[in-house]
């Protein structure tokens, strides 16, 4: 049964607008960032913090750190995922990220401007900006606007 009269066409289904963002959905991997566990994340920004690390050294900062062997199996797994690796340091492994902290920051933000905004940074910019707590200076403006024209240059 048709919804509307002859020569009327029918309405687009609520969610409609999405289907130009989720087309190609489909064909784009999942980085191994993507599928992380809260304990696995968890080390993975300890790294980024401190650049390189210790078991112990982790389970220092750790929130309700898991047993010694646990922290071990995380970064083992991490580094399966090739997301970290690590060097001798006598006999202890010192464990640090595969990829600098500068990298991954700009991956995960671009993975939040494309999947939330759209790809749209301006938007993604705009919603940080809200978040602020405090209004901006002159001089943090002004900062913002030199790394906007640094932007611009690297891009052409």
């Amino acid at each position: 049964m048709n919804c509307c009269p002859p020569g009327f066409p029918a309405p687009d289904p609520p969610l409609a607008f999405l289907r130009p963002m989720l087309k190609y959905q489909h064909m784009t991997r999942r980085t191994p960032t993507e599928d992380l566990s809260r304990r696995e994340r968890q080390v993975m920004d300890i790294l980024h913090r401190l650049g390189e690390s210790t078991v112990s050294d982790i389970m220092q900062i750790m929130p309700d750190p898991p047993t010694y062997s646990a922290v071990r199996s995380i970064l083992r797994i991490l580094g399966e995922k090739k997301l970290i690796g690590h060097k001798e340091d006598g006999p202890r492994y010192v464990y640090f990220p595969a990829k600098s902290t500068e990298k991954a920051r700009q991956d995960v933000l671009e993975h939040v401007v494309t999947t939330y905004f759209a790809g749209s940074t301006e938007q993604a910019m705009t919603a940080l900006l809200r978040l602020s707590d405090t209004n901006l200076g002159e001089a943090d403006i002004e900062r913002l606007r030199d790394t906007i024209r640094r932007a611009r240059r690297s891009e052409k």
